[in-house]
């Protein structure tokens, strides 16, 4: 038979000698700086012990549900309420074979190796036995949730948590000893929901329960905002986020915004040009509370959601029937950015594009409101979503190191809700170590070991420690 590389041998994506020397002597030491993503708080405050495989490797992960509809997988075997745990295991496991080339494929192999310490290929055939080791394995503390968070050297972990939430998730893990250091990340999402009343005034009800203020006004409105910001902050958060197809490129003035408040709150339906005036006016808001308090702002921009109306119906938002959307992002964004620079109001701020067309807009946009205050106050954030993956990877680094800093970036996050995601960033780190490495090898990049340990460490964790400026748990 003709000569194979062994599958996911140790030197997996790195083809140099450069790219296998800065891999394994630097980049995979490093701790792990998870700046961005939905784990859930109750189940680290719990330290939950997951009952079975399929708990912890397959509920709510819309990539793996998306592959199994794909592969003609009846829904009742990927999300029915009634079918087994163990049937949606072995669904899963029968189709994993037709998984090559899709990075679910490496994903899934990386999972049960680094966690379980399974090596064997995923198909029906090995299912049982892959079954019967990991759920061994899972009554061990190494996977409590705790456990998982420091054998990975998750020195932080940010996670995605609404204005109104009561947050006391966070105060109990800040109190249990974790060494990872775990923080709420200000994600305001129901707050443009204005075309929506009974879903923006449930939250807004909420919202002024929560900061224990009367709600009847667009300044009390704001105000309530800023008090739930500034116990964020009190418990460590730094860091805001927005979902958004676009920013909207329309402007509007105060009296607009009390109007349609109290619209809204009024019960009538805000329309599609007044939704985009009052998500531009609560936008530069939020933007400044963020420079206000020093922190960063993340916008993911570009996905088109709930595309699937059965679904949607049948199973909620993140149901996996998402996809990459065709907006115009340039001119708002720029005029976004723009309007809170003026006034000397920037945060520091994170763009994250879905469409891989955006790659060289974002990587321009990010040069123009570098202000010297710190490097690279302006990032062009990782791969996002279905750009997760080897060639996504590659053009988000490759557009960046052209036309900015790739020195600067602050490098990988998981965006996952699943705590078996941690290989993602070793699988990040050996692509960032093959595109390198192989510079390095072709006369590209200087062989200076000293100065390119410095640039793969700075990537993979000190520029993001340095940038966030959160307290960061320390591994030995």
């Amino acid at each position: 038979m003709p000569h194979a590389a062994p599958f996911l041998n140790d030197d997996f994506l790195l083809t140099t000698e450069w790219s296998r020397l800065l891999y394994h002597t630097c980049a995979k030491a490093q701790p792990i700086y998870d700046y961005h993503c939905h784990l859930p708080p109750d189940q680290i405050a719990a330290n939950r012990q997951f009952e079975n495989l399929t708990q912890i490797w397959l509920a709510g992960d819309h990539y793996k549900w998306r592959a199994l509809r794909y592969a003609g997988v009846n829904e009742d075997l990927i999300t029915g309420a009634t079918t087994s745990d163990y049937d949606k295991f072995l669904a899963y496991c029968r189709i994993v074979p037709q998984l090559v080339r899709n990075p679910l494929h490496h994903w899934s192999h990386l999972e049960l190796r680094r966690y379980f310490g399974i090596d064997l290929l995923i198909n029906e055939a090995n299912a049982p036995k892959i079954w019967e080791l990991a759920n061994a394995r899972l009554t061990t503390a190494a996977l409590t949730t705790h456990g998982i968070l420091t054998s990975n050297k998750v020195a932080v972990v940010c996670t995605t948590d609404d204005p109104a939430d009561s947050l006391e998730h966070h105060v109990a893990i800040a109190k249990s000893g974790l060494t990872t250091r775990v923080y709420p990340t200000f994600r305001a999402d129901k707050l443009m929901a204005v075309a929506a009343p009974a879903v923006f005034n449930g939250w807004c009800d909420q919202l002024a329960a929560r900061a224990d203020l009367e709600v009847n006004s667009l300044s009390a409105f704001l105000d309530a905002l800023d008090n739930r910001h500034a116990f964020f902050h009190s418990l460590g958060g730094r860091l805001s986020d927005h979902g958004l197809e676009n920013l909207p490129d329309a402007d509007c003035t105060e009296a607009e915004a009390i109007a349609i408040f109290t619209q809204t709150r009024s019960g009538r339906a805000a329309t599609s040009e007044q939704t985009a005036k009052w998500v531009w006016y609560v936008m530069v808001y939020l933007g400044r509370l963020d420079a206000k308090r020093g922190w960063t702002k993340q916008l993911h921009l570009g996905a088109l959601r709930n595309n699937n109306s059965r679904l949607l119906k049948r199973l909620g938002a993140d149901a996996g029937v998402d996809s990459i959307g065709d907006f115009p992002q340039a001119r708002a964004l720029s005029r976004y950015l723009d309007t809170l620079d003026r006034d000397n109001q920037l945060p520091k701020v994170v763009l994250y594009n879905l469409n891989p067309a955006d790659n060289y807009v974002f990587a321009t946009m990010i040069g123009n409101f570098q202000d010297g205050s710190i490097a690279g106050k302006i990032q062009f954030g990782s791969g996002w979503w279905f750009l997760d993956q080897k060639e996504g990877m590659e053009m988000q680094l490759n557009a960046l190191s052209q036309l900015g800093l790739l020195s600067k970036f602050v490098g990988m996050l998981t965006d996952s809700r699943s705590f078996l995601s941690y290989p993602r960033h070793e699988y990040f780190r050996r692509i960032l170590c093959g595109l390198i490495g192989s510079d390095v090898e072709a006369g590209l990049i200087p062989a200076d070991q000293v100065a390119l340990n410095v640039l793969i460490e700075d990537i993979c964790y000190r520029n993001a420690e340095n940038y966030f400026g959160l307290q960061a748990g320390r591994f030995v």
